[in-house]
């Protein structure tokens, strides 16, 4: 009887080392992909409960008039804008549900834009007059009179670009 064929056992073991390294390298692979996964996951949920975070960081937004007047032409809807106009009416607040102070501003182009200001989570602006100048930042939705800004508040759960308006110096938010 003949022992065991060391060239055999020679050539196994080398098998069996090579399967042991690819699984290693695999599972190392795999581990990074992993890790990779859960830190990519986190950046999105601190980022999604953070939103206030982001909209800190100054916009670089081509010239409002302009983005809001493709926005009126093209019948587009919650869109980010932010820019200035003149106070040309001011209207009654609306005191159902949830309360929002109301004007109408009328932009360079001549385009006018109704501001629906939530008063329940930002201060109403007092002291507005008609033709003041008025800044805001906020969402944009079409109408057919020109449009409306939303949003010129924050986001009490931070889910939102928060909003503004600015009018003589002070930040209405």
């Amino acid at each position: 009887m003949s022992g065991p064929n060391p060239i055999k056992i020679k050539v196994y073991s080398l098998l069996l080392r090579m399967t042991e390294i690819w699984s290693q390298r695999k599972i190392i692979s795999m581990k990074r992909l992993f890790i990779a996964l859960l830190i990519g996951v986190g950046i999105y949920a601190f980022l999604q409960n953070n939103s206030a975070l982001i909209s800190s960081f100054p916009a670089k937004n081509v010239p409002d008039n302009q983005v809001i007047a493709k926005a009126y032409q093209n019948r587009l809807s919650s869109i980010q804008v932010s820019g200035s106009g003149k106070v040309i009416t001011i209207l009654r607040d609306d005191k159902r549900g949830i309360r929002h102070h109301k004007f109408i501003l009328r932009l360079s182009s001549g385009q006018t834009l109704l501001i629906a200001h939530n008063i329940d989570l930002a201060p109403k602006i007092k002291t507005l007059k008609k033709g003041d100048a008025v800044q805001f930042c906020g969402e944009y939705e079409w109408d057919s009179k020109g449009g409306v800004i939303h949003w010129t508040h924050r986001d009490p759960n931070g889910r939102h670009v928060s909003g503004w308006l600015k009018h003589n110096g002070r930040k209405y938010e």
